[in-house]
């Protein structure tokens, strides 16, 4: 990943959520800092909205992944976990949606913008529910080559308890929460949550709406799980169903089909050209993706480091 072209904003911005950023951070200082400790110092300001969505769910729109929110007699349900230094807007976020205690939690995969806040959502009442391999990576130290990163091992209290292999349903809210196991995909512990009733679709970090993705290849991530996970998304879903991505916009059924589209662009057009012998830097310097650079390229992922990811998987 090209730490230099992450700036402050565009790292806000990745969420989804049009934050003004007044002062930005050198490109320098995010290159000598590096991606984490840069999301750790600016989640803590960074604001959060909250969406309605449809019956009794909304979200969080925020600096890290989206945060959908189950509200109802049996106490918040909540679906990832935001940055632990995102935690003083989301209590206020969780409060202006009403007051009822938070009693489940629902990590969709182990990465430190999705599980952060499992500590204290965990000691406010929370019981966590993930697959088995986020809590295999949490319970370890933990290497993010990508992101230059080794993640300490997390606390007990932060360590999910219901584990899911391969499906699992829940019941809370008047709600039926399916959760499925994709298999390796963004990493080797995404699951999607569907909530039944309501026809809404939270896909993790599965899928990046308007952005390109990171694909995290040392906890079993690839460009081809990637778009596997985004076919199963897509048969999922109707033209009705509301999605959740990790990040970007809530959305449906249209924008997982362009991310889907995309990402077999991608993969497609980089396969050809390593195939012909073509080296990293001059499929690069090809611009394979180029129509969709300016708008895509933009947010988390720069161009550059997207096709990283996929010339390493092709």
């Amino acid at each position: 990943m090209s730490n230099a072209a992450v700036s402050r904003r565009q790292f806000l911005i990745s969420s989804g959520v049009a934050v003004a950023a007044t002062c930005l951070v050198p490109p320098r200082l995010f290159s000598q800092e590096g991606l984490v400790p840069v999301a750790l110092k600016e989640s803590a300001t960074a604001k959060i909205t909250v969406q309605a969505l449809r019956r009794n769910i909304s979200v969080l729109l925020g600096p890290g992944g989206n945060i959908a929110v189950l509200t109802g007699r049996d106490g918040k349900l909540l679906v990832d976990s935001e940055v632990v230094t995102a935690r003083g807007n989301v209590e206020k976020a969780l409060l202006s949606i009403n007051s009822d205690p938070i009693k489940h939690l629902i990590n969709t995969h182990w990465h430190f913008d999705h599980t952060g806040g499992n500590e204290w959502l965990h000691q406010a009442g929370a019981g966590i529910v993930a697959h088995e391999n986020t809590r295999k990576r949490l319970s370890m130290d933990t290497r993010v080559e990508g992101w230059g990163y080794t993640f300490p091992a997390v606390p007990a209290a932060a360590l999910p308890t219901t584990l899911v292999k391969d499906q699992h349903t829940l019941h809370a809210n008047g709600t039926t929460l399916a959760l499925k196991y994709y298999g390796p995909a963004h990493t080797d512990s995404d699951i999607s949550v569907y909530f039944t009733e309501a026809d809404v679709l939270h896909t993790g970090d599965t899928f990046w709406n308007r952005s390109y993705p990171f694909i995290d290849y040392s906890t079993g991530g690839s460009i081809d799980g990637q778009i596997r996970a985004a076919e199963v998304n897509l048969a999922k879903v109707s033209a009705k169903t509301i999605v959740v991505p990790g990040h970007g916009p809530v959305t449906g059924k249209a924008d997982l089909t362009l991310f889907r589209d995309v990402l077999v662009e991608a993969r497609d057009k980089v396969a050809k050209l390593k195939k012909q012998g073509r080296t990293l830097e001059e499929v690069v310097a090809a611009k394979p993706m180029a129509r969709y650079d300016a708008e895509w390229g933009q947010s988390f992922q720069t161009p550059q480091s997207f096709l990283r990811w996929v010339y390493q998987g092709v």
